[in-house]
């Protein structure tokens, strides 16, 4: 390519930062890759979706900074498409655009009483106590006794272990020092966390489910009945070391539950038919289900009800459209073939492509995303030709019209360095998160 490419990364999250790096690696270091996230913080979900007490997860974040701090890669943090910038304005500064926003809305479980308060999706709970702005005014009842988290994913689990945890097993982590004190107030008893199929189809890992038969002040009970395979899963837990792993863990918790200040229940095969009360939670109805002939879940007409207060859902996350870029409502993606764009019509869309989540949906772990990402940008590299029309303007001249501030990677530092002295001052571990936008933003430019 005779003149460096220009691409702005939508995004810096693992994807958006992994596609920067790859970026810079595949033109051996002659590109400039300027980052863009609406928050003034990078490492996304990093930073605000692992779990607090999972330090090995969000040490990933070092990795992270190396690419942020490299030669060829810029941040703009506060800067939200589609209210800041606009689709144009990327396509005008920029040789090409990789859009990498992540699935940032929870799904609805469909039922009667879901909007009642108390029941909670799981996605805003996370986000609180994980510290991230939109979520700090948030004010989570915890003062019932029982409590219902409906999934078994990783995300359910992780909500699990931080309502089974004491303040004093979390004050070592990140957590927001407003939500160590809310947690310290908990009233919660017992945790129901609830699948509609059965262990063999559990999404969780097994690491993820030792660690909740691990927490010193909760006990974890299965129900044996529960555990019972239909010869499909059996032949499913034979031959898959995943699902293997995850049977063997939950049938050694299937006797008498020891004494302890909280009990998790890990139920499968029930389906929730409707969130109780009027107003407020104040039960769930649960269906009983098996697996039909095909494989999926059907209703055996038997139901139970749950004396639950609060009703967790998690079960799964989905993206949102971006203004102007095509996407499919159905499995809500942005279409794309390795990562370029397509239309409506299967014709690809020029200079735009995708990595992470809202190119794949959301799956895979963290590390999932660099081998995505590295896709999407050796097929943009493929696409850009030496003869190209360059950029009509520079980002800082559009910014500078408009008058509008960025945050820069040095302005997330000082936030970054309060956050380390805050933890210092109250002896927390190695850093405690501000989660409210003006006292971020008061550390970004201190006075």
């Amino acid at each position: 390519m005779a003149t460096p490419p220009q691409v702005a990364v939508i995004g810096s999250g693992p994807a958006g930062l992994y596609a920067a790096e790859a970026l810079v690696k595949q033109t051996d270091g002659d590109v400039q890759v300027d980052v863009f996230d609406r928050l003034p913080t990078p490492y996304g979900l990093v930073r605000y979706g692992v779990a607090p007490d999972h330090k090995s997860i969000k040490s990933i974040a070092r990795y992270l900074q190396r690419v942020l701090e490299g030669a060829g890669v810029r941040f703009f943090g506060e800067m939200e498409l589609g209210r800041d910038l606009s689709r144009a304005d990327l396509l005008e500064c920029y040789d090409a655009v990789i859009y990498s926003t992540g699935a940032m809305v929870d799904r609805q479980l469909g039922i009667p009483g879901e909007n009642l308060p108390g029941s909670v999706a799981a996605t805003d709970f996370v986000n609180w106590y994980c510290g991230h702005p939109d979520a700090a005014h948030h004010d989570f009842d915890l003062t019932a006794r029982e409590v219902a988290v409906i999934g078994v994913g990783n995300v359910a689990v992780d909500v699990v272990r931080i309502l089974a945890k004491t303040p004093e097993e979390l004050r070592d982590t990140d957590v927001p020092e407003q939500v160590l004190e809310k947690l310290a107030q908990s009233r919660v008893e017992r945790i129901h966390m609830i699948g509609r199929r059965g262990p063999a189809q559990a999404k969780f890992t097994t690491k993820e489910a030792r660690e909740l038969g691990e927490l010193p002040n909760a006990s974890i009970h299965v129900l044996p009945q529960d555990m019972d395979l239909d010869p499909a899963s059996a032949t499913v837990a034979e031959n898959d070391r995943h699902v293997r792993g995850n049977v063997k863990v939950l049938n050694g918790w299937t006797g008498e539950p020891a004494a302890a200040p909280r009990r998790i229940d890990v139920r499968f095969w029930l389906a929730p038919e409707e969130i109780l009360g009027t107003a407020q939670v104040e039960g769930l109805k649960l269906e009983r289900t098996r697996l039909d002939d095909s494989g999926r879940v059907a209703g055996t007409g038997e139901y139970e009800t749950l004396p639950v207060g609060m009703v967790l859902r998690s079960v799964g996350y989905q993206s949102v459209p971006l203004d102007g870029v095509p996407f499919d409502e159905r499995y809500h993606v942005v279409p794309n073939e390795g990562g370029r764009i397509l239309d409506s019509d299967g014709t690809q869309v020029l200079r735009e492509y995708v990595a992470g989540w809202i190119k794949r949906g959301p799956t895979g772990v963290v590390g999932t995303n660099k081998s995505d990402a590295a896709e999407t940008v050796k097929n943009l590299l493929a696409d850009l030709k030496d003869d190209r029309e360059r950029p009509s303007r520079t980002i800082e001249e559009l910014l500078e019209s408009r008058g509008l501030p960025v945050v820069t990677y040095s302005d997330w530092l000082n936030l970054d360095a309060a956050e380390i002295a805050l933890a210092r001052s109250l002896n927390r571990g190695e850093r405690v998160k501000l989660a409210h936008w003006e006292a971020m933003r008061n550390a970004i430019r201190p006075s």
